[in-house]
């Protein structure tokens, strides 16, 4: 490995996104590129953004150290049920885990309630007699003849993954591993997924879910992985490859292949890095991150330079934005909202006669009516177009041709005539119900968060985050928007800004009254042990720090906070704070703690991972002029309806310290910034551009 030159590539539903930087004593070099997505084979688009890129900034595969990459290739699988055929080997008597649930209902008053179906058919959940007690104790020996008879069937079946998930699992793995030596003795090249791997934590139905995705994903994600891996060394690229993992961390192609579920929020993921090394650039404290790309929006609330993390997330939800109506995953992720609202999200009209905007995306395959590829309905960017936002010869950096006439007639056929309406006006009235959505979005996060907007920054990023920050700003009450440089593929930068780092869970019940220090410690330890041998081989040597957190409740409750343990062996002075530091927790949460209630801990958590670097201050510029717009757009306002010229200035000839007023456009190559009426915008000390709300 001889380059010096860092990439990254971002797989979206719309567009792949791709950023390479390179440090020397003069400064950092960036150089960015966005190609469409070829979602039947992933690997052909990220290769020829590869190639692109490479011209682009005049470089050679050999120039290349390391590449970064995150995709939601298994996402995708998931949602369009495209995975493996697989299997569940289970305890006997708990067959129908995956399908009873928890039992919930996530509409209480729905009759005909739609409820997910399990990955793993019924006829492929297959049990053999085994069972340990909830300290890990053998009450029935492992089957072992019953095993081999179930491989048998498995083969019959055709079955092309193996999920194995056994009662009590998560506290002693015995079963799990000596049944998995069984299959891979009588079918060595089945893979095989791991219960106790995967996610080794109580409740069974989330555990048994998690690993049913994962072995659902795995065949798929390896073989892209392979092909991936191949492609770039046939273009000359020994550089090692690291995948982004949906909790904010790295790691290698092996442990991405083993645990392809981990990589479920790549993309959204590094979108929160982005912004929380920009919050950490600027000093803010408390930030918003919205993230909008060509199918999905996402935001998440970023405080003290951290996203927020969470160890619960659903995919595939069959209730739109309905919590509970989707497969759980128990892995580590940071915590965000994502709807559909991007710029390739479809606009229709319901039973209603109300507008509707999205889930249903364009992608990038036909994409939306303008690109001219066979889409024939309206999204997003169709109506972007026809209120002048875009310049159609200028869309993607002059890559791709938009026609406002296939958008016009789109909007007519499908919004405007049932409407009574011009298209133009359908148009302002799509894009002003995807910016409430995001909006509702973002309102909905804050209030569940315990959170809220007051003093808080946005970061706009993406392909249309910067179209739609200001406006979805206004809409919650944030006054003040930055845009960062490279925003187009914010999400493929923030991959270059992330630590490798892995995640430990385990699950140990424990008391505060009866707290078992040496057996938390000991714990803890082995968990730290196998988190540093999965980071090491991609740290290099880099100095790493620990993160222990666990999870905890009151007696009797049914959902757990997180809490910060101190990264050491704990005494007892520790045990005392980490009960009060629940307390003060519990309290900012729900407003006041429970009194002569006993607290239980369910699940620890530990991370592992490389340092972050620190961002170095940059002094404000003078004041500097703006010089002259290079033309002007004819844009009609969303809050107003009336159309205006709006000067459009390059962002490349704006130097720092120089300011515009509202209304206006600031364009470049992968996204444009909609400066709105009674708004400023500045150039800072880095290059940002810093959105102003005037105070009314």
């Amino acid at each position: 490995m001889t380059g010096t030159v860092r990439l990254a590539a971002d797989i979206g539903g719309t567009f792949t996104d791709l950023a390479a930087e390179r440090t020397s004593a003069a400064g950092v070099e960036r150089w960015t590129a966005k190609v469409l997505t070829t979602p039947a084979t992933p690997e052909t688009g990220l290769l020829e953004g590869v190639r692109v890129l490479l011209r682009k900034a005049g470089l050679q595969p050999s120039d290349i150290a390391v590449m970064v990459h995150g995709t939601t290739l298994a996402t995708n699988a998931i949602i369009e049920r495209k995975g493996a055929r697989t299997a569940l080997l289970t305890t006997e008597g708990f067959r129908d885990v995956l399908a009873l649930g928890n039992e919930s209902r996530y509409d209480q008053y729905d009759l005909n309630i739609a409820l997910p179906e399990p990955l793993v058919p019924r006829r492929l959940r297959l049990t053999v007699p085994e069972r340990l007690d909830n300290e890990g104790k053998v009450l029935r020996p492992l089957d072992e003849a019953a095993v081999r008879q179930q491989v048998t069937a498995m083969r019959e079946a055709g079955v092309e993954s193996l999920a194995i998930g056994f009662i009590h699992g998560f506290v002693q793995p015995v079963h799990e591993r000596r049944a998995a030596e069984i299959v891979r003795e009588m079918w060595p090249e089945l893979p095989v997924s791991l219960s106790s791997e995967v996610s080794p934590e109580m409740r069974e139905w989330e555990r048994f879910s998690t690993t049913a995705a994962n072995a659902y994903v795995q065949p798929l994600m390896a073989r892209y992985l392979g092909l991936l891996e191949r492609g770039l060394r046939e273009m000359g690229m020994d550089a090692p490859v690291f995948m982004m993992l949906s909790g904010g961390g790295l790691t290698t192609l092996d442990t991405a292949a083993r645990f392809p579920i981990r990589l479920v929020e790549s993309g959204p993921a590094g979108g929160a890095i982005f912004s929380a090394h920009v919050a950490r650039q600027r000093g803010l404290d408390k930030v918003l991150s919205f993230d909008m790309g060509g199918t999905t929006a996402k935001v998440c609330l970023i405080d003290d330079y951290a996203p927020q993390a969470s160890r619960t997330f659903e995919v595939a939800r069959v209730g739109r934005f309905r919590k509970g109506s989707g497969l759980p995953l128990r892995i580590p992720v940071l915590e965000m909202v994502e709807i559909g609202a991007g710029g390739g999200s479809l606009a229709s009209i319901d039973a209603l006669g109300l507008i509707q905007v999205g889930p249903e995306s364009a992608g990038a395959d036909p994409g939306p009516a303008c690109y001219g590829r066979g889409g024939t309905k309206p999204a997003v960017t169709d109506s972007n177009l026809l209120l002048g936002r875009y310049e159609p010869t200028l869309f993607a950096g002059g890559t791709m041709q938009l026609q406002p006439e296939r958008s016009r007639e789109a909007l007519r056929e499908h919004v405007g005539t049932r409407l009574g309406l011009e298209p133009e006006m359908a148009a302002l009235g799509v894009i002003e119900m995807v910016d409430e959505n995001m909006a509702n979005a973002a309102r909905v996060h804050a209030i569940e968060s315990g959170k809220g907007f007051e003093d808080r920054a946005m970061i706009a990023f993406g392909g249309g985050g910067p179209v739609h920050g200001y406006r979805v700003a206004e809409k919650i009450g944030i006054r003040r928007v930055l845009v960062p440089s490279g925003a187009g593929v914010g999400s493929a930068i923030g991959f270059l800004r992330a630590p490798v780092g892995y995640e430990v869970v385990r699950s140990l019940y424990q008391r505060f009254a009866s707290f078992d220090r040496l057996a938390v410690n000991a714990l803890l330890e082995d968990m730290a042990r196998e988190a540093e041998a999965m980071v090491a081989p991609g740290a290099f040597g880099a100095p790493t720090a620990q993160t222990r957190t666990a999870y905890m409740r009151y007696v009797g409750q049914g959902h757990e906070i997180a809490v910060p343990l101190p990264p050491r062996a704990l005494d007892e002075a520790d045990v005392a704070a980490i009960r009060a530091a629940y307390d003060a927790e519990y309290t900012r949460f729900y407003d006041r703690p429970v009194p002569g209630s006993d607290v239980e801990i369910l699940t620890f958590a530990l991370t592992v991972a490389t340092l972050t670097e620190a961002a170095e201050p940059v002094a404000e510029p003078e004041p500097a002029p703006a010089g002259s717009p290079i033309r002007q757009q004819q844009v009609r306002d969303t809050l107003s309806g009336t159309v205006s010229a709006w000067p459009v200035y390059d962002r490349e000839a704006l130097p720092p310290g120089a300011a515009v007023q509202g209304p206006c456009i600031i364009a470049e190559t992968e996204t444009s910034t909609l400066v709105g009426p009674g708004w400023t915008c500045r150039a800072d000390g880095l290059g940002y551009l810093e959105l102003l709300r005037e105070t009314a």
